[in-house]
């Protein structure tokens, strides 16, 4: 070791941010190891690496008794006594054992410590930088592919986004941008791993809040999210300014807003619609594109009772249920969705005239 390594640990702490004291702590533990370790001994031993010439001395530790019984762990005091008169019993006397060719092994043992100490260094930095975008977007190249995951590469790490997570109508081949989710981040003992979705429901989200000013601005609100990925969502969306139309907001001019929304998202449905204080309003929102002719509330069960025309009823409660349950979704609220016929018969409703509630929403396919 010499003034050259001590230079160059000042050098990686100033690009690096690794403390070098944090460094030369790190190597003189690893190095008492490495002495016992090489020179196969079971004493209590210290290294110390002056800080200012790089010299690495090592010390064997050793108690002061009156009989030794272990030479190797102790020293009498007669014996300490000759090295410094200040010794008392119980004292821990320190001898000098640095071996003629122990600056070899300490280089080796040196670059092994420093080597680790920055690649854990990057893990954590690119840790931190990740763990904040958390419930955010990336976009990033696929690598590669195995039974479980796509390796999607977002610049200073390897993602996994695995197969569960694709939308039905994703199809991803090595060297194509994807644009995802980040579920979660942890820190592994192998670095940083990073887990991605194209099917969470925060993914339609924050694809809103990046294409509409006026969501990112904080003028309209995301109240509600419902997703089945690859097939139709429903997003429910509140202005705090009344002359903001928060639908038409999230449309935009000729659709243009949410259309790159549905090309990202490979052509899924979307219904926006308007978030209402009033369960009932907000429930015949929810259920579009269908007409809502009487919403029914009923608090206690948390349930809704829809009625529609007759010629409705598919509609509103769509291929498989999935429009009344993607409602359901977005409310929260259980939602039992008859036709006028079947109303009369059961409850014995009168049939409407022909008026529908009032309903703002868009449907985007």
């Amino acid at each position: 070791m010499s003034m050259e390594f001590i230079e160059a640990l000042t050098e990686i702490e100033r690009e690096k941010g690794i403390s070098k004291d944090v460094l030369i702590e790190a190597i003189e533990a690893a190095l008492i190891s490495s002495y016992k370790r090489n020179f196969n001994t079971a004493q209590n031993v210290r290294v110390d690496i002056n800080r200012t010439t790089g010299q690495i001395k090592v010390y064997a530790r050793k108690t002061i008794v009156e009989e030794v019984l272990d030479p190797r762990l102790e020293i009498s005091m007669e014996a300490s006594r000759a090295m410094n008169p200040h010794y008392q019993l119980d004292d821990i006397a320190e001898i000098e054992v640095t071996p003629r060719d122990f600056g070899r092994i300490a280089a080796q043992t040196a670059k092994q410590v420093v080597t680790q100490r920055i690649r854990e260094a990057e893990r954590g930095l690119i840790y931190h930088a990740f763990v904040d975008k958390e419930q955010d977007i990336v976009t990033g190249i696929v690598q590669r592919m195995d039974l479980r995951n796509l390796y999607v590469d977002l610049g200073k790490v390897e993602a996994a986004l695995p197969l569960t997570e694709l939308m039905p109508t994703d199809k991803f081949k090595q060297g194509d941008r994807v644009k995802s989710f980040i579920t979660k981040v942890e820190n592994t003992s192998k670095g940083p791993q990073i887990i991605l979705s194209r099917t969470h429901p925060g993914l339609l989200k924050r694809l809103f809040e990046l294409e509409v000013p006026e969501i990112f601005d904080g003028t309209v609100e995301i109240r509600s999210v419902a997703r089945e990925a690859g097939f139709r969502s429903k997003i429910a969306v509140h202005s705090r300014n009344e002359e903001v139309d928060p639908v038409g907001s999230c449309v935009g001019q000729r659709g243009i807003r949410v259309q790159s929304i549905v090309t990202e998202l490979k052509g899924e449905k979307i219904d926006i619609v308007r978030w209402s204080e009033s369960i009932d309003e907000y429930v015949a929102n929810a259920l579009s594109p269908s007409k809502v002719l009487e919403v029914i509330v009923f608090e206690a069960e948390k349930m809704a009772r829809v009625i529609v025309p007759d010629y409705q009823l598919s509609l509103a409660i769509g291929i498989k249920g999935q429009n009344a349950r993607l409602a359901a979704k977005l409310t929260g609220w259980k939602i039992d969705i008859k036709s006028e016929t079947q109303a009369e018969q059961e409850y014995g409703r009168p049939k409407s005239t022909g008026t529908t509630m009032h309903q703002d929403s868009v449907s985007i396919d």
